[in-house]
């Protein structure tokens, strides 16, 4: 029997503002379909609360 939640989604915070990236959500609006992995962000996308790279966002712990 298959397990569903395998690779289940993550949610990553910007240790600058606090701004929350979850990765089942997405960010439809900056062009990031609900499902997109963060490493599958690109490199050049930034936090867009404050304009920080995507190297200081942390991974939330479960």
């Amino acid at each position: 029997m298959p397990v569903s939640n395998q690779n289940p989604f993550r949610t990553f915070v910007c240790v600058v503002c606090g701004f929350v990236y979850d990765e089942a959500k997405g960010l439809p609006e900056d062009g990031i379909a609900p499902g997109t992995r963060f490493e599958d962000i690109p490199d050049t996308w930034s936090c867009p609360d404050c304009g920080v790279s995507k190297a200081d966002f942390e991974l939330v712990a479960a």
